[in-house]
């Protein structure tokens, strides 16, 4: 423990917490405890430097700097077929999260009350200490935990709260972020109350005419859990919809009818409320009916199957996951939860046509969760990467026989009641999966899931798809998922017994945004000096594949699930296919959504696909090249047919090819007014992965690979499906850089605080200079953060300035400012956010 001389004085700190009086219509309160103290530990648990006010949510590596050192490991990715150890640079984002952090606060408190600390996450193996007492432990920093502030622990009207915590080197592989990263609640509440995850409520029988409601709420004295009935107390619950109350169920174990149910799904995402009421019966109490405690609980109506015959249903209709998996971090601000940024997040995915998120390798933020339920976006929550066979030195594989069931059962209780979650998964890509104990294992966890929680399968993302089709792990996995392996879907289909496949992960395509290396050719590892991947979306690792070949699985087989694509945002760290020795680049390249939150041509290729009821039409690349080049040309849209012209010429009409025309292209026959095949180059294909397929290209996108440069501009005009001109799309050569423009991308989301502005370099003409690299500069008293999408920038994110890329970055301020942005030689920008 720290010694209090190193500390801030504390009446500089204080907050003070109010508690309600029993006899009040609020029993139950809840704050959330933003304002501590913070150093970073030596050794010796010595502060390094001074202590710091900071505000919670905090990450405290965000700030960098980045540096090769911060997480340079020497390993072998058995995972990527690799056999020797190598340097990996940038595993983990080039931050310096590892080391030890302390946290203090003081809070007053109701001593009359009972008192419950609630931590949404902590990272990592957080030792929680109430006036100097150890009273709780959890070493797993992705999970929700609780601890009680113990009424021996008090010697006054307040306490003292002091969190400690250690990153460990080798602990992760991607940016795990370090601190208090999530939020921290102190619930106020009588003795007799319900405990954290106390309430659980089931929609069994759904249909349109009405729906059986289940509720099920735990009690407890203190520490003690009691029956309600022994006790003397009654449990009402209401169940609300749109405030108004259209059922009510009595005792702590009951059920009840709702007519005309408001289902819930990502097109109407309507939510009910089951408002919980504790009560002391009158012969028990000092008056009639005393109110104990009060729960809201939200949940949403609707049903969920998957079988065979029908694949996956939601409230009886059948439909397939287009689902993205995320890291948790987010880009500039690190792992520190702020919702707006969220909202953000999923908002864009929407637009894209995105309707489900993989919360991959961890438990998600309870924020992410609340959000997907009110926004419309299910979820897959998935809890390990490892289970006791590590991928890194001091990753979970050092908790798992002692914590598994304990993280499980607090994921599984925390998210149970929330509509958006569809599905567990039991693990990432496990080693076990080839190994003796792993059908044990995975057969114990999805135990445990159903005890608590049957209404939902289990699902486990399998990367080695040639072993566990055979080997009996696949068999055992309620709902298999399959991490790439296209090449292997149809095997597993034809000796699986659950005749299902789930694209757990897919794709795994990188791409630069707004950086397009020619000629445009398939291949994998691409590498390059300038440590970007190509734009042209013809690139991805040995593993994985390119977005037309999941499509062409989910299109033609009913027996797929969907997908989930690896990523839907590029996050910090596993910067492949510059992963080893090659430095400095740092974050990943997978995103369909760079780290500043801007979208790659790759968007649209999804969205032409999934958002079905809006047309797309993308053109690409930019078009400022030298006199003489010839420039591939694609364009991504959902309209059967484009024409595309250069300075008015027409450069031919294309049309999308059928599934049987892909097969004739691959035959090497070339079919008229159908995009003739990528070329491939030098591939390096291990046994378990993926073989290029080129000819599945021309039905997804549209592609003139050979143009003639000439300065103006190149012209895309849609047709629909009678021929007629639908819709256009025009890029023009941009003259030299003239002007910054400010865009509010956030603006529609309304957001409580954080805006995102996206700049831009334009010429004269408010073409976006593709090029353009210069230092921006943001004047604004509420700059939080700001990036630019390059994997290989070393910008720092916490200072107000940052160079384009491609023309483009992306600062986030607070609301109810004004930023004005410069940059040499430039007109600045302007913009208040009110």
């Amino acid at each position: 423990m720290i010694t209090r001389h190193h500390l801030i004085p504390i009446t500089a700190l204080c907050l003070v917490f109010t508690a309600c009086t029993p006899k009040q219509s609020s029993v139950r309160q809840e704050s959330l405890l933003t304002q501590w103290q913070f150093a970073q530990l030596d050794e010796q648990n010595n502060p390094i430097g001074a202590y710091q006010y900071v505000s919670v949510p905090h990450d405290w590596a965000i700030s960098g700097p980045f540096d090769r050192n911060n997480d340079l490991q020497k390993v072998v990715v058995v995972q990527n077929g690799e056999q020797e150890a190598t340097w990996k640079t940038g595993r983990s984002g080039g931050l310096p999260w590892m080391g030890k952090g302390h946290y203090h606060t003081r809070i007053a408190v109701d001593t009359t009350r009972w008192n419950t600390l609630v931590f949404d996450g902590a990272m990592s193996h957080a030792n929680v200490y109430i006036n100097g007492e150890e009273v709780c432990y959890w070493p797993y920093g992705y999970n929700t935990f609780d601890c009680y502030i113990l009424p021996q622990l008090l010697t006054g009207d307040s306490v003292d709260i002091d969190v400690y915590l250690e990153n460990k080197p080798q602990q992760s592989r991607w940016y795990p972020g370090a601190g208090l990263y999530r939020n921290v609640h102190l619930i106020s509440t009588n003795k007799i109350h319900v405990p954290t995850f106390g309430v659980l409520v089931r929609t069994p029988e759904v249909n349109e005419e009405c729906a059986t409601v289940t509720l099920a709420v735990e009690l407890q004295d203190g520490v003690d859990a009691i029956q309600a009935d022994e006790a003397g107390i009654e449990i009402v619950t209401d169940i609300l919809c749109d405030g108004n109350t259209v059922a009510t169920i009595n005792g702590a174990n009951g059920e009840a009818r709702v007519l005309q149910p408001k289902l819930w799904s990502p097109e109407t995402p309507n939510l009910y409320i089951a408002r919980t009421r504790v009560y002391v019966r009158a012969e028990f109490g000092e008056e009639p009916d005393e109110l104990l405690d009060e729960v809201n609980t939200r949940f949403g109506i609707r049903s969920i199957s998957y079988t065979p015959e029908h694949g996956f249903q939601l409230n009886g209709q059948t439909r397939k996951f287009k689902g993205v998996c995320n890291h948790h971090d987010l880009g500039p601000l690190g792992a520190a939860i702020h919702k707006d940024a969220l909202r953000h997040q999923i908002a864009m995915l929407q637009e894209m046509g995105c309707d489900a998120i993989r919360t991959s390798h961890n438990m998600p933020a309870p924020e992410l969760v609340e959000l997907c339920d009110e926004m419309g976006m299910m979820m897959m929550i998935e809890p390990f990467d490892v289970w006791n066979w590590g991928k890194t030195e001091n990753d979970y594989n050092k908790e798992f026989n002692d914590w598994w069931q304990r993280d499980i059962t607090n994921m599984v209780k925390n998210y149970r009641n929330n509509a958006c979650v569809m599905l567990w998964s039991s693990g990432n890509e496990v080693w076990n999966q080839v190994l003796p104990d792993g059908i044990q294992i995975v057969t114990d966890l999805q135990a445990l899931f159903h005890e608590l929680d049957p209404t939902r399968p289990v699902t486990n993302g399998m990367d080695q798809a040639m072993h566990v089709i055979h080997n009996g792990f696949g068999a055992a996995v309620e709902l298999p998922g399959f991490n790439y392996r296209t090449g292997r879907y149809i095997e597993g289909y034809e000796n699986l017994p659950q005749k299902m496949i789930l694209g757990s992960e897919t794709a795994s395509t990188v791409s630069s945004r707004g950086v397009y290396k020619t000629p445009a050719i398939l291949k994998d590892f691409a590498m390059y000096d300038d440590f970007q991947s190509s734009g042209y979306d013809l690139e991805y690792c040995p593993w994985s594949g390119l977005p037309e070949q999941d499509f062409q699985l989910q299109d033609d087989y009913p027996w797929t699930l969907g997908q989930f694509v690896w990523t839907g945002f590029d996050y910090l760290g596993e910067p492949s296919p510059y992963d080893t020795d090659a430095w400095p680049s740092h974050s990943s390249y997978f995103g369909i959504i760079d780290l500043a939150s801007l979208p790659k041509d790759r968007y649209w290729l999804y969205r032409s696909q999934w958002k079905t009821q809006s047309p797309t039409l993308h053109l690409l690349p930019h078009w400022n090249w030298q006199e003489g080049d010839l420039v591939p040309v694609f364009c991504y849209t959902s309209y059967p047919s484009a024409e595309l012209f250069v300075n008015g010429k027409s450069q031919g009409k294309l049309r999308h090819a059928t599934a049987e025309e892909c097969v004739q292209l691959k035959a090497g026959e070339i079919i008229e007014g159908v995009s003739r095949m990528p070329k491939v180059g030098e591939f390096v294909v291990p046994e378990w992965g993926s073989q290029p397929c080129p000819e599945l290209l021309p039905r997804y996108r549209l592609m003139w690979f050979d143009v003639p440069y000439e300065a103006g501009e190149i012209k895309v005009v849609a047709y629909d499906a009678d021929g007629n001109p639908a819709a256009e799309q025009v890029i023009r050569t941009a003259g030299e850089p003239y002007k910054l423009k400010a865009i509010w991308a956030n603006k529609d989301e309304n957001p409580d605080e954080l805006c995102y502005i996206t700049l831009r370099v334009e010429d004269k003409d408010g073409n976006l200079c593709p090029n353009a690299n210069n230092l921006i500069r943001c004047e604004c008293k509420g700059f939080v953060a700001t990036a630019n999408g390059d994997a290989a920038s070393l910008d720092s994110f916490v200072e107000p300035q940052m160079h384009a890329f491609a023309g483009q970055c992306t600062f986030i301020i607070r609301r109810g400012t004004q930023a004005t942005f410069t940059a040499e030689g430039l007109q600045p920008a302007t913009i208040k956010v009110k």
